[in-house]
């Protein structure tokens, strides 16, 4: 085998089988069970209503991907600076 070059093994981009076979069962065992999430979650909200919060969150994050946090800066990782003016 020539340093650098692929010559076996799967292709780029193909998941390996058992991983996506996991995946698959987890997604159906989800799916088949998306009916019973709201009322499992008034359950728990009626002994403990920050408790169901917390469940929720944590569940929405799988279908709502939080939102990567960004900085912008100015010249030379300063402030950046700036002007507003009034349109007449």
């Amino acid at each position: 085998m020539a340093k650098g070059i692929k010559t076996g093994g799967r292709k780029a981009g193909v998941g390996n089988k058992t991983t996506v076979d996991v995946r698959n069962a987890i997604a159906l065992i989800a799916q088949d069970n998306a009916g019973n999430f709201a009322r499992w979650l008034n359950e728990v909200a009626s002994e403990d209503p920050a408790k169901a919060a917390d469940l929720y969150l944590k569940a929405i994050e799988y279908h709502i991907p939080k939102l990567a946090r960004s900085e912008t800066t100015g010249k030379d990782g300063g402030p950046v600076d700036h002007t507003f003016r009034w349109l007449e």
